[in-house]
């Protein structure tokens, strides 16, 4: 196994994609600027093996939307690498950069990861050959061996060019040991924490930071891609997750913290280890997790509570059986009211996240679940507009399902590109959901809670009024339209 010792030059880009509607003011950085985690976390791994390791996010503060002018500035870095980890829809900003880049810098070695990657694998570089390598799965140890110079027929993982043939090689074990891994190097993220945002309304003190504690899930829901990451669960340890929390702190005085686990609680043991070690030791943070029906107990509530807990989301995604058995199983929606009535009762807050336009979608379907959503009474929630991923297990049959137009840049659950069966048309269905969405915020129970509340959103309240403009532009957005 050949390797090289030389020390290397590496840009890691975060592509920026499409995030808005077509033809209107992309306002997703003013409103939630989140940070590249996973790339974060191969940054870090890659340094700690010794490279300069620099990391452009193009969502973030004062980054051109230009491609030239992005690629300018990755190439300034005189890189030896450029690696990309792209969605769906920053995709197609990931191959453009690489195109301009090879034609400037032709040796300058392209890598791309990332799920849509890891969704398509071999067909993506035959289509897009400005890539020398792509990545499927965990990215970590894959790009240390492609900068050591490993020979690519001996990396795991790796997808690459043989002369004029694509070769897969066998998949990248995944890391079971993820305490393994060093914290992610958010000191390489230029205007971190000051300019990354969490979604107004979601923390009562700033700077605000995000989290990942762990990989995978036991589950399969239909719409869900887990090319990355694969079926399991593997997390990171009571202590680590502790440490890392105090490293943000004090490293970057961060005051709240998203915990973007699908299955934070599955594991009640560390959950109940960190809660005790923050109840002991606090930080001063505050931080919002998410939970799983059937993964929580009145007792882990009031310790979440006591360790900082904020505000505890739930995937209930539908109020519709049929459409929760068949794309989220075991959900029961009497389980679900408990929940949250239990969330609340320990004093933390509920938010509700939902999906419409699913396959097998209804006028009715909506209408039931629009209902259910007010009857929880939730104090916040976030309604996703449905969109086929190509690693999700609905994929093969969506097309079956209703009107399907795969443009991978309006691919960002924030646009409709799938329309069921059973509605009219893309046009009805962008009704509906500004019809449910603005009913849930219009509902004068929640505006209650929210006005009681008024005082500790004040620091999301001065943000809003910084970019009242753009916030203005995107509130209309979700007016009903008339037909």
């Amino acid at each position: 196994m050949a390797t090289s010792l030389q020390k290397k030059r590496i840009v890691l880009v975060h592509p920026r994609g499409f995030n808005w509607f077509p033809g209107k003011r992309d306002i997703t950085d003013i409103a939630n600027r989140m940070v590249p985690q996973g790339l974060l976390s191969i940054a870090a791994y890659l340094t700690q093996k010794k490279h300069d390791v620099f990391v452009y996010d193009c969502l973030g503060p004062g980054v051109p939307a230009n491609l030239q002018k992005q690629a300018q500035t990755i190439l300034s870095y005189q890189p030896h690498i450029v690696g990309f980890s792209a969605t769906t829809s920053s995709f197609p900003d990931a191959a453009d950069l690489a195109e301009i880049i090879k034609g400037q810098s032709p040796n300058t070695i392209t890598v791309c990861g990332g799920v849509h990657v890891s969704a398509l694998e071999n067909k993506l570089l035959r289509d897009y050959p400005d890539f020398d390598f792509l990545v499927a799965g965990e990215g970590e140890i894959t790009m240390s061996e492609i900068a050591a110079d490993i020979n690519p027929a001996e990396i795991k993982g790796l997808i690459w060019w043989r002369k004029a043939d694509v070769v897969a090689n066998e998949p990248r074990p995944k890391i079971q040991d993820l305490d393994f891994l060093p914290f992610p190097a958010y000191e390489k993220l230029n205007g971190f924490p000051r300019d990354y945002h969490l979604p107004l309304f979601s923390y009562i003190n700033t700077p605000g930071a995000t989290m990942i504690t762990s990989r995978g899930c036991m589950y399969q829901c239909s719409y869900c891609d887990r090319s990355v990451f694969k079926k399991g669960f593997r997390y990171n340890s009571a202590d680590y997750i502790y440490e890392h929390m105090k490293h943000l702190r004090e490293k970057f005085g961060v005051r709240h913290i998203n915990i973007y686990d699908d299955l934070f609680t599955a594991n009640r043991q560390r959950i109940v280890g960190l809660c005790e070690k923050l109840s002991r030791y606090p930080l001063g943070i505050n931080f919002n997790c998410a939970v799983r029906v059937g993964y929580t107990d009145d007792d882990l509530l009031v310790m979440l509570k006591k360790a900082g807990c904020l505000m505890v989301s739930l995937g209930i995604e539908s109020a519709d059986p049929e459409m929760l058995r068949r794309h989220k199983s075991d959900v029961p929606l009497d389980v679900v009211r408990d929940t949250v009535q239990k969330i609340q009762k320990a004093g933390l807050r509920a938010k509700g996240l939902f999906i419409m336009g699913l396959p097998g979608e209804t006028e009715e379907s909506i209408k039931l679940t629009s209902d259910y959503i007010i009857s929880l009474g939730l104090d916040d929630m976030n309604m996703a507009k449905f969109t086929p991923f190509p690693g999700a297990p609905l994929w093969n049959t969506i097309k079956e399902e209703g009107t399907f137009h795969e443009d991978w840049r309006l691919m960002n659950c924030l646009n409709f590109v799938f329309i069921p069966k059973d509605i009219a048309s893309k046009e009805r269905l962008d009704q509906l959901y500004n019809e449910h969405v603005k009913r849930f915020y219009s509902n004068k129970e929640w505006r209650k809670r929210f006005r009681n509340r008024i005082w500790q959103h004040r620091k999301s309240l001065i943000h809003l009024l910084r970019h009242l403009p753009s916030f203005w532009s995107a509130k209309n957005q979700f007016e009903p339209k008339s037909n």
